[in-house]
């Protein structure tokens, strides 16, 4: 079976789904380089818990986790099938790993989900598992759970960590636009690709001290996180090939990151 890469997404605001604009090219690229997986694992910096939880759901419900947007969005739904047997499997491999987990019956998939989701796979017809992040824990417990879901991507199953680059949603009063970048982010983002391409995966994980503009870029974890997610579910000899899907707003870098095991890269290059 063919070993699948890990991604991160940067989902953007809810009207993502309604304006997809360069993202949405992006991921509709990718999704047709990509073989088809037989389910998803999605880990969204909008499901957060003091645990690794694990979304095992039959039927997921669209979560409509947000408030005074337009009407359209809230009627849209993302039917995908759940796997209850795989995210008891995913429980495991978390347990196996030192990592004590809980399963949720019930949770659905928030926007940080089913936005990307419905762009990469517009028919919601593979199963999909949804993942809770910690923020309390920090990105070395995100890696570590990425790492312990690795085994999943060579049975054909893809992982994913949703949330954004770039996440301050105080600059939505400072005037930015696509004119007028914020300053920070564009330091911010090229830190984090430099850091990629070393493989300097003790600077990522420090990025908080070590990255230009981190507290600006990030006044709290949460949209980061699910980077560590996908960079850990890599494994140890991981290629990271950057995606631009420009800035939104002119402060939400909606960088894309593809993670592919280096002999994967080089079979594929």
């Amino acid at each position: 079976m063919t070993t699948l890469p890990s991604l991160y997404i940067s989902h953007g605001s809810p009207m993502t789904a309604l304006h997809p604009g360069k993202v949405g090219e992006r991921l509709a690229e990718l999704a047709a380089d990509l073989p088809r997986p037989k389910a998803i694992v999605i880990a969204s910096a909008h499901w957060l818990a003091h645990q690794p939880t694990v979304g095992g759901a039959p039927q997921p419900e669209t979560i409509h986790d947000f408030y005074g947007f337009p009407r359209e969005l809230f009627e849209i739904r993302y039917p995908a099938p759940g796997a209850p047997e795989l995210a008891l499997h995913i429980a495991r491999l978390l347990d196996q790993a030192g990592l004590a987990s809980q399963l949720d019956p019930t949770h659905g998939l928030d926007h940080g989900a089913w936005v990307p989701l419905r762009l990469l796979y517009p028919h919601a017809d593979i199963p999909v598992v949804p993942l809770s992040i910690q923020p309390n824990l920090g990105p070395a417990h995100q890696y570590a759970v990425g790492r312990a879901l690795a085994p999943l991507r060579e049975q054909g199953i893809l992982v994913i960590g949703s949330g954004s680059i770039t996440h301050n949603l105080h600059d939505f009063r400072a005037g930015y636009s696509q004119e007028k970048e914020a300053p920070y982010v564009r330091p911010f983002i090229g830190w984090i690709e430099q850091k990629m391409q070393d493989g300097d995966i003790g600077a990522l994980l420090d990025y908080r001290r070590q990255a230009p503009f981190a507290e600006r870029a990030h006044p709290t974890d949460e949209h980061l996180l699910p980077l560590y997610v996908a960079l850990g579910a890599a494994g140890e000899h991981t290629a990271a090939q950057r995606i631009d899907a420009g800035i939104d707003l002119g402060f939400l870098a909606m960088d894309i990151y593809r993670f592919d095991t280096e002999d994967m890269a080089v079979t594929a290059a």
